[in-house]
């Protein structure tokens, strides 16, 4: 749990600094920095979704997740999760809970994220989640500067998510197959390619819906290699 910690605290730290800075960033470059993220996101998306070799199992983990998530109401649910921390913590962010879902979903959805606790899960190593979070340290600096407090909030979805990860392939992994963090990753990759067109203003994605996609892929792949 060394890297998720440690990866925690630099999106707290960040997201401090970021908060100290957003009164001195003006309006304009907000938007150029979320042009930026929102083009980055796009790319890092489409280069993760290329990896995978199961279109179909990804196609309907997507929509099955996606029907759960609607079920589920997940979309809602962060809302007013979002709206109940910004009132218990007096803030007055328009985009508190904006920020909060954002940050979550740019610090977990990377391939980075899953190999790395997976790797720390088995007590290999955790200089890949030590790497993400030099970069997790950067990104929410600016997160934060543009989206306010929900940014550090999201520390706490990322320490749960990546935390929830390590225990589990601690615990009950032995040798997950590289096809499942193939598909999981291609997954991830899908749904950051649907933040960045909320990011660059194209379309309003209830994207937080399609997170039980996650489950369903490892639940497909796993079913397709054990009848193999």
């Amino acid at each position: 749990m060394v890297g998720t910690l440690i990866n925690t605290g630099a999106v707290i730290v960040g997201s401090g600094i970021g908060l100290l800075v957003k009164k001195a960033l003006p309006e304009r470059y907000e938007t150029v920095y979320f042009q930026a993220v929102g083009l980055f996101t796009l790319l890092l998306g489409v280069k993760m979704s290329l990896d995978l070799s199961s279109p179909l199992l990804v196609v309907l983990s997507l929509v099955l997740g996606g029907f759960v998530g609607v079920r589920l109401r997940l979309n809602e649910r962060v809302d007013h999760l979002g709206e109940y921390v910004k009132a218990r913590t007096g803030s007055k962010n328009d985009r508190f809970t904006e920020g909060l879902t954002t940050g979550f979903l740019l610090f977990c959805m990377g391939s980075m994220t899953i190999i790395g606790c997976i790797e720390e899960g088995f007590g290999k190593t955790s200089d890949l989640l030590l790497t993400k979070s030099v970069m997790d340290f950067f990104s929410s600096i600016m997160l934060a500067s543009a989206l306010g407090i929900g940014v550090l909030f999201s520390s706490v979805p990322v320490l749960l998510f990546q935390g929830g990860i390590t225990l589990f392939v601690a615990v009950a992994g032995k040798d997950i197959p590289t096809e499942i963090i193939t598909e999981v990753t291609a997954t991830g990759g899908i749904i950051l390619i649907g933040l960045s067109l909320i990011l660059l203003k194209i379309k309003q994605i209830e994207i937080i819906n399609m997170l039980p996609a996650l489950l369903f892929i490892c639940l497909f792949v796993w079913m397709k290699l054990f009848l193999n």
